[in-house]
């Protein structure tokens, strides 16, 4: 398995201010685009619930997933206002469009949230501060979509996340290097992606509360409490390092593959290396990567992130194998190296969320499917890796390569 891990990193999060109210009044100017309480979702007379709401709701406790007829208890002047799936996907894809004028690398981690990884450009932006390339990266987004964004940034995504929300509404908030480790013990433990409801609690019941709590802790009881895994975790996200960004697995062939059966046979045997390693963590994902490079050694890659995270082979090898064909529709030709990623992490058991609207294809998982893939990872741990294969791996020969890195 192999992990980028680049020094001083430049990433910026753009996050779209109240997504959902903004398309809305774009949609309905003279309706919606007045109402300062604006509800997205539900009806007027409370059924359904909250998709988002405006600021002045939220700050009368309204929030989303919440049932419309308690928001409109909690704030009875608002207006509720419907919103089409496809409004939100254009105005999504307008804003995605935008970034990637300005950034070499943009991954959605939702329909209205987006990673621009900004490494290595100071020359192309002439050394100009990163808050200040976040601050045209605004305008240039509302230029081309009528869409607000609030921009966070730091060396790494964590940092990126959390500081977006210290930049909400429309604002920016970088945080620089060096200074991550500070900002982040000005948090509450809640405040922090991947501690899900049930370590929260296990949190609190050890009487853990904020980050500079869990940083008074000797590391041997976090071990003992939580197992080393999610101790090691734990620690890195209080300490403001985001050392899980991805996990993947390559393989470089001695002798290149043009076959299309042979390309899907060695993917599958990645993805089932790549999604074992993604379970021992504890972690599931939201975006797969396929790259490929071919015999003249230039490198392309495909991703696609989905709605809700995957954990097992079942789910994750048939959008690598998409993503594998859309590569070969667009160029054929003998491959010397393919590999698999896994991104956009979050903790194993952590709950599923309400899909209100669906800012990535689905992933159908079942709870057979993760079952099935925590029952083969003990037998292979009781009797080697290679003790429980697919069929369509066992019966073939595995080409010899370069490395593996897996």
């Amino acid at each position: 398995m192999s992990e980028s891990s680049e020094p001083r990193r430049r990433i910026l999060l753009a996050d779209c201010d109240a997504f959902f109210v903004q398309v809305a009044r774009l949609e309905d100017p003279e309706g919606a685009g007045r109402a300062e309480f604006l509800i997205v979702g539900g009806s007027p007379d409370g059924r359904g619930v909250v998709t988002s709401a405006s600021y002045s709701c939220r700050a009368l406790g309204v929030r989303s997933a919440m049932p419309t007829g308690q928001a409109l208890r909690l704030c009875p002047d608002a207006m509720v206002a419907p919103v089409s799936r496809s409004a939100c996907s254009e105005r999504s894809r307008m804003v995605r469009a935008s970034l990637e004028t300005l950034s070499p690398v943009v991954q959605a981690a939702s329909i209205d949230e987006f990673y621009l990884d900004l490494t290595g450009t100071e020359r192309l932006f002439h050394g100009e501060a990163l808050d200040d390339t976040a601050r045209r990266i605004q305008a240039a987004v509302f230029e081309a979509s009528a869409i607000r964004v609030s921009i966070g940034g730091g060396t790494n995504r964590l940092i990126a996340k959390l500081a977006v929300s210290r930049a909400k509404p429309a604002g920016v908030h970088v945080v620089a290097p060096g200074d991550e480790a500070a900002f982040v013990a000005t948090l509450e433990l809640g405040a922090i992606p991947g501690i899900g409801p049930s370590l929260l609690e296990a949190l609190r019941d050890r009487g853990l509360r904020s980050v500079r709590d869990v940083r008074t802790v000797d590391p041997e009881w976090l071990e003992r409490w939580f197992g080393a895994s999610r101790a090691r975790w734990l620690l890195a996200r209080v300490e403001g390092r985001d050392s899980r960004r991805s996990v993947s697995s390559e393989r470089t062939f001695h002798r290149d593959l043009s076959a299309d059966e042979a390309l899907e046979r060695e993917l599958l045997r990645l993805t089932v290396s790549v999604a074992g390693a993604l379970r021992k963590e504890a972690l599931r994902a939201r975006t797969i990567t396929v790259k490929l490079r071919s015999t003249d050694f230039s490198t392309r890659q495909r991703s696609v992130t989905v709605a809700e995270a995957v954990e097992s082979e079942a789910a994750i090898y048939p959008l690598a194998r998409d993503l594998l064909a859309d590569l070969r529709r667009r160029r054929r030709g003998a491959v010397r190296l393919l590999g698999v990623g896994l991104s956009n992490l979050e903790e194993g058991n952590r709950p599923r969320q309400l899909a209100l609207f669906d800012d990535g294809p689905t992933a159908p998982e079942t709870e057979r499917d993760r079952r099935l893939a925590h029952t083969v990872d003990d037998l292979r741990a009781r009797f080697g890796r290679d003790a429980v294969l697919p069929g369509r791996i066992v019966r073939h020969t595995r080409p010899a390569s370069l490395d593996d890195d897996a």
